[in-house]
């Protein structure tokens, strides 16, 4: 069977673009659209077909995959793509949203004739450009080896998570994952303020762990973005992680939890957010602690 596919990437932001262009390497034939037509105009260089609106875009493709924001995006620009779509074409979702979203996106895809394969992907900027994502998937099996070469080419992996993309179980996954990712970032900014109010050089202590049970390698690539003042373009901005953080908060509600750890990390970032520095990278929950700009 004939691998390549014709794939339309609706958001090419940091991650749909470099999604985009790991498919145009692995041969797929790729059309493009995003809300700011600048943003295309590197696409088009790389080979991608550029459309001009949602349905342009879809029209014949095998593949759709949407990159967007959030829940709110993602509806509205199926919803615009709808006159252009053939049924039965699968849709991989990518866009992170909420674990209610799920379904809502289920019955998004069976309006409109798509078929709906759940597929947040565990990443960021680095990974992406280099076709090392971890897709997080749930989709029936038949609709696995369909998509199989998209997700192949965008991603080093894929984890199934279920059957039945309605459930959410990758979108679970995936808001798991998140609450890591953003716990982590702000411990670095933490650890990195406290070093320099005490006086203590950030790389003894990472001298101290080295090689070590504590020596994380993610704590590390944080806290060099913060020392080498290197926040953007950002790999992971302030602003997606709040989105992703009040995600995670209402599901944790909606289960009867208190996080009160991932509360606090909410309003540093919606702290650093307000002074401006929400398209700067997650790192930058730093500034919470230190008071400047924050």
């Amino acid at each position: 069977m004939n691998a390549n596919r014709k794939v339309t990437v609706l958001g090419t932001g940091i991650m749909g673009a470099a999604m985009a262009r790991n498919l145009l390497k692995a041969g797929h034939e790729v059309h493009v659209w995003n809300r700011d037509p600048a943003k295309t105009v590197p696409m088009a260089d790389a080979g991608a077909q550029v459309a001009l609106s949602p349905a342009e875009a879809v029209r014949g493709a095998e593949v759709v995959l949407t990159m967007l924001y959030d829940f709110a995006a993602v509806s509205d620009v199926i919803r615009q793509a709808a006159p252009g779509v053939r049924p039965g074409t699968a849709w991989v979702q990518s866009t992170t949203v909420g674990v209610r979203d799920a379904a809502a996106l289920a019955d998004l895809a069976a309006e409109v004739g798509l078929e709906l394969v759940e597929a947040p992907v565990s990443g960021t900027r680095e990974p992406a450009e280099s076709g090392q994502l971890l897709v997080i998937a749930a989709a029936p099996e038949a609709l696995r080896e369909r998509v199989a070469p998209v997700l192949d080419a965008i991603g080093s992996r894929t984890i199934w998570t279920g059957q039945d993309p309605a459930a959410g179980s990758a979108t679970r996954l995936k808001l798991v994952v998140n609450s890591w990712v953003i716990a982590a970032a702000n411990a670095a900014g933490e650890i990195l303020a406290l070093a320099e109010a005490l006086e203590v050089d950030p790389r003894q202590f990472f001298d101290l762990v080295k090689g070590g049970g504590l020596d994380l390698p993610f704590l590390r690539a944080k806290a060099e973005l913060i020392l080498e003042d290197r926040l953007e373009p950002a790999s992971f901005g302030v602003d997606t992680s709040l989105k992703d953080a009040h995600l995670i908060l209402d599901a944790a509600r909606e289960h009867g939890l208190r996080l009160d750890g991932a509360e606090a990390a909410a309003a540093r970032l919606e702290r650093v957010a307000a002074a401006g520095r929400s398209k700067q990278d997650l790192a930058a929950a730093y500034f919470a602690s230190t008071g400047q700009d924050a």
